[in-house]
């Protein structure tokens, strides 16, 4: 079965519970997947039941959900397209970083396999989103930096690889200091960096959604 033969709620499911798990370790909550996705609990949970009996998860009662091999392979197909229209729209339609989820939440489920293909190819193949996330290859492989956040990060001088998009504001913010992918940061302590000639301090959450790469890593 193709991804595009699922449903949009489907879909929608498994490519969250990817993400969640993507750069942290263990099973999702059924908290965290009701929270990402705007859904109550019980909804989420009526969900999940509903991919279990389609062998696309599996989830320990009381305990975190996991994605099958075929839940995988179709989580990260909708990745691929998410992470790819995002990029389009950021290097082809001159949208913003932080302008581009939503548009792409709606387009991922519409574009055929074709135009998708035929985006990656006029993109030039790319292999990370707008906000560093990796884009999985045609082929499902999908590869994560060596890299920890900015809160965990020892000081010394590290390179900014990825940033979170759950916060529109936020990419806003980071934008406007400077803190963006490939971006030299050097690292004072947890929660401060120095981009260029600007001292950053940041708060908890904010270190903690950005990921860096240091010397020792590379």
């Amino acid at each position: 079965m193709a991804v595009t033969d699922l449903s949009q709620a489907t879909q929608d499911y498994l490519k969250c519970v990817w993400t969640l798990q993507e750069w942290s370790e263990g099973a999702v909550s059924m908290t965290a997947l009701a929270e990402r996705l705007g859904v109550r609990t019980s909804t989420a949970s009526d969900g999940i039941k509903k991919l279990v009996e389609q062998g696309l998860v599996e989830h320990i009662a009381y305990g975190g959900i996991t994605l099958t091999h075929a839940g995988r392979a179709h989580a990260i197909a909708m990745v691929r397209r998410h992470r790819l229209l995002e990029t389009y729209l950021v290097s082809a339609l001159g949208y913003g970083w932080d302008e581009v989820h939503d548009e792409a939440e709606v387009l991922e489920h519409a574009v055929s396999d074709r135009m998708l293909d035929a985006i990656d190819t006029l993109l030039g193949h790319p292999t990370r989103d707008p906000h560093g996330d990796p884009i999985p290859s045609a082929g499902g492989d999908a590869h994560l930096p060596d890299a920890v956040t900015l809160a965990q990060a020892a000081p010394g001088m590290a390179t900014v690889v990825r940033v979170s998009d759950a916060d529109p504001e936020r990419l806003r913010r980071f934008a406007q200091a400077g803190i963006v992918p490939d971006v030299p940061v050097e690292v004072a302590h947890a929660g401060e960096a120095r981009v260029g000639e600007t001292t950053i301090a940041l708060k908890s959450d904010d270190a903690a959604a950005v990921w860096v790469t240091t010397a020792q890593q590379r």
